[in-house]
């Protein structure tokens, strides 16, 4: 009876895992059931078998054209700012999916800045920067996270522990690697990287990230269509004319 219940206990130990890393592919936002987006299929069909989809991948370092910031990691943008993968959500940043386990796809800085990783902050790093590039003289952030394992575990570089607060770093620096951290162990995200970029607050803080009001559109930062409305469901790719390389 006990190896029973010691079976049963981790095959559904297992099936919360898989559930986990699937996270993101939930009914549409209209609630229909049973369905799922386009764009959710194509993260499935990418985390099912990423070397078949090489050519969604951008490169960490990449630049378009005169963009002024640069890819922060290797990955499939799968999710863009203000997509909805549950009803009633928006998306405030851009999920990159690198496609392997955690720990083991870097993640870089996209653009100069001061770093803070405040003291309870298990997977997740803040750059500011003091003057945005396309708008000279307004502070923004750069926020990056889910780097820690399902467990809590930071994957980010042991060069920022815990309460480290503005410390300068050139875009390029390494920051740590993706993980897949949700904050509940038994229902993890898919191994990604979450990127936003936040408003000020006005009086040198930033504003909450999980407002969507509170965060920039990422498109005119890197340089390509990076939002639902303008690319629903289309790879989000450099525009061949202004690829650069990293």
């Amino acid at each position: 009876m006990k190896k029973f219940l010691k079976f049963t206990l981790s095959m559904a130990f297992i099936a919360a895992l898989v559930a986990g890393y699937f996270l993101f592919l939930r009914p549409n936002p209209d609630g229909s059931s049973g369905s799922i987006s386009q764009r959710q299929r194509m993260i499935l069909a990418y985390l099912n078998d990423p070397a078949a989809h090489a050519d969604w991948v951008l490169p960490a370092g990449q630049r378009c054209a005169n963009a002024p910031f640069q890819m922060p990691t290797d990955g499939y943008i799968g999710f863009t700012w203000d997509d909805s993968f549950s009803p009633g959500h928006r998306h405030t940043g851009l999920d990159i999916f690198g496609g392997d386990e955690p720990g083991l796809t870097p993640v870089y800085a996209a653009y100069d800045g001061y770093l803070t990783r405040e003291a309870g902050w298990k997977s997740t790093l803040i750059i500011r920067v003091p003057s945005d590039p396309l708008q000279p003289g307004r502070q923004i952030w750069t926020y990056y996270t889910h780097m820690a394992n399902r467990l809590g575990a930071a994957t980010i570089s042991d060069q920022f522990p815990p309460g480290t607060q503005e410390v300068f770093v050139e875009a390029g620096t390494l920051l740590g690697y993706q993980g897949n951290y949700s904050g509940d162990p038994l229902n993890p995200v898919g191994v990604h990287l979450h990127l936003s970029i936040v408003k000020d607050t006005g009086a040198g803080g930033f504003l909450d990230e999980r407002d969507i009001d509170n965060t920039l559109d990422p498109s005119p930062y890197f340089g390509m269509a990076l939002n639902a409305t303008e690319n629903p469901d289309g790879v989000p790719l450099c525009p061949p004319e202004t690829q650069a390389q990293p």
